[in-house]
């Protein structure tokens, strides 16, 4: 029984480790990032945010342009769904109606109050405004909405009664495209540029240097000032949102591709790369099939940190006035409005979209963080 159950186990041993010998370069990686908790937790985190961006407008129950407004209820307080209160206990989540008055107390300013006696019942899959799910398909329904045509924010409104729910999630996905646009310029340029110049070397690495460092010199907040002169204030939004994304892309490259630059200039003197250039391989092909291969951890690295990178400069240009401007909704030009007093002492819901940026930003640096150790061969993730 002892030998039987000992040969039992090293069956089960002998199958892990031909798994592991046999598993492709994809399957080891996706192995150990699953290992690392920290990793995981913000891979899910970010995959929800990107999806609610994604179907933002399905998830919005009103337009997040001024053409959604509640004009009745600005700057109105998050409202949080309810199952009970002093009047009993529903099965289906309700609000209170409101009202919008003067009051001598506020001198004569509008004050919305609640009517505790008058509940609002959320329904599900209503019918709204229209749009294009996933900028191809037209509807008009959407998760939630109330009851006698009233009007629920879970997030709040702002000063001209657009809701903070909705263009929460629809700056998060702008704030995603903006990035994502620039991450594949700069990520484009910085492999072409980067590995020409680490695998020629000479006076072409001499030049493409020259390039980089004189890019690199550029001080980022004097050029934008100097772009914001230069847009025209004519542009549509979209016009500025791919203007702004190729900026970002063209200035993002050099530090990718002095890091690729730097490793193909020792790797080129391999034997692998003397046998692919013997058996006729062109310059491309092995720059492409072999070098970069070899450097792919770092590459994963700094694509994944750059993308944190990428939103933070498109939101920090929106917040001080020099990106993309209301009424596009993105999480920069949504935190322009925290930076009054009024704010932080009356209308601390204006900060909502704060908190899903930093946890936007943490979430890419973790899943970095997770990557660079799943595709380093050589790192110990056991603890």
């Amino acid at each position: 029984m002892f030998w039987r159950k000992k040969a039992t186990v090293g069956g089960v041993d002998q199958k892990a480790k031909e798994a592991y010998f046999t598993a492709s370069q994809g399957q080891l990686i996706w192995a150990r990032f699953k290992s690392n908790r920290t990793a995981m937790v913000a891979a899910w985190a970010l995959v929800i945010m990107i999806m609610m961006g994604l179907f933002a407008p399905f998830l919005s129950p009103y337009d997040p342009t001024i053409a959604g407004r509640d004009e009745n209820y600005e700057n109105g307080a998050p409202q949080m769904p309810k199952f009970w209160d002093e009047n009993g206990f529903s099965l289906r989540p309700f609000v209170y109606a409101t009202e919008r008055e003067r009051s001598i107390k506020t001198n004569f300013r509008w004050v919305v109050t609640e009517n505790r006696d008058h509940r609002l019942y959320m329904r599900f899959f209503v019918k709204g405004w229209d749009y294009k799910l996933l900028g191809l398909i037209p509807a008009d329904r959407h998760l939630f909405g109330l009851d006698e045509g009233g009007k629920i924010h879970l997030f709040g409104t702002d000063a001209s009664g657009k809701d903070i729910f909705g263009r929460t999630l629809h700056a998060i996905w702008t704030s995603l495209a903006v990035g994502t646009l620039g991450v594949f310029i700069s990520f484009v340029l910085a492999l072409i540029i980067g590995g020409v110049a680490g695998y020629f070397g000479g006076w072409i690495d001499s030049a493409l240097q020259m390039i980089t460092d004189a890019i690199r010199t550029v001080p980022s907040i004097p050029l934008f000032m100097a772009l914001a002169a230069f847009m025209p204030d004519h542009w549509s939004s979209e016009t500025r949102f791919f203007f702004i994304s190729i900026i970002l892309g063209l200035i993002g490259w050099p530090t990718l591709a002095r890091r690729i630059r730097t490793h193909l200039l020792t790797e080129r003197t391999q034997e692998y790369v003397l046998a692919a250039e013997l058996c006729g391989a062109s310059p491309g092909h092995i720059i492409r099939r072999h070098l970069l291969p070899s450097f792919t951890s770092y590459i994963i690295v700094d694509l994944m940190i750059s993308f944190p990178y990428m939103v933070r400069s498109e939101t920090a240009l929106s917040f001080i006035g020099l990106g993309l401007k209301d009424p596009v909704n993105s999480l920069g030009a949504l935190m322009q409005n925290v930076s009054k007093a009024d704010v932080l002492l009356n209308y601390q819901w204006y900060f909502i979209p704060v908190i899903f940026f930093v946890a936007l930003v943490l979430a890419f640096v973790f899943v970095g963080d997770g990557l660079r150790d799943a595709a380093d061969p050589y790192s110990d993730t056991k603890k």
